[in-house]
């Protein structure tokens, strides 16, 4: 099945997405779909990756429910990071096998963030000492992956509408002399994100070197309870993460 089926999903509760992840990964698995790319937006969440750490959270739990913000603790690498409206986000599920190790698949990635953001006018770069995608010293978009048995699960988030102030309840990505930055805090343009959803999915196409095409989600498999979703999904007060 050598081509990319990419779909657009909308606003995603993150439990559905994830547990949406999940199926797709084991269809991947068994060789019963192609190579695909999640395209959508979620509403307000923070996610806690392994690395994280109890200060990498700045609101409390009054303050997170205050503002209806959802907080899951994952099973991609990295620490904290912001997912909400006006950030497009990617979850390629993608079989690697042997061709690219972690290492070259997560520049990869930065790679279709960068050339995404070229279309739009932004000159977005990498930095040595951090992975992510940065205008200046400000991260445009962030990356975290897992991979398991060769097949990839998570991706990456490209800000560009987001409010940028609902990152002031994290220390973004565990790194606390940096700052984020948006398409529309660089240009003053209002893109809407499903359209730059279609210019990641060919640049992701390009880089991985498979044809895209774009399917409906109804094509794909994904949540089939709401009892799915509980058991599957690691929501969390953040009390977990104390004495981390």
């Amino acid at each position: 099945m050598d081509v990319l089926q990419a779909t657009w999903l909308g606003s995603v509760d993150y439990a559905a997405a994830w547990s949406w992840q999940r199926e797709l990964y084991l269809s991947r698995l068994e060789a019963e779909c192609a190579d695909t790319l999640m395209l959508l937006e979620h509403p307000h969440t923070y996610t806690l990756g392994r690395r994280a750490l109890a200060e990498d959270l700045v609101y409390g739990e009054a303050e997170r429910a205050a503002r209806g913000i959802s907080l899951y603790e994952v099973d991609r690498g990295g620490r904290a990071t912001y997912h909400g409206p006006g950030q497009l986000v990617g979850y390629p599920i993608l079989q690697l096998g042997e061709r690219y190790d972690v290492i070259t698949y997560l520049r990869k990635l930065e790679e279709v963030v960068i050339r995404t953001a070229a279309d739009l006018g932004v000159e977005a770069r990498r930095d040595p000492d951090h992975t992510g995608v940065w205008v200046g010293s400000d991260k445009l978009g962030a990356i975290g992956v897992k991979i398991t048995r060769g097949i990839t699960m998570h991706g990456f988030a490209i800000n560009v509408t987001t409010d940028l102030s609902m990152f002031s309840g994290i220390i973004p990505c565990g790194i606390q002399d940096r700052w984020v930055t948006s398409i529309e805090a660089k240009t003053g343009v209002r893109h809407s994100v499903k359209a730059v959803a279609a210019s990641a999915a060919n640049h992701l196409a390009d880089a991985f070197d498979l044809p895209l095409t774009w399917v409906h989600p109804s094509s794909l498999r994904g949540p089939s309870a709401e009892t799915d979703l509980e058991r599957d999904s690691t929501k969390t007060s953040g009390e977990a993460l104390k004495g981390r």
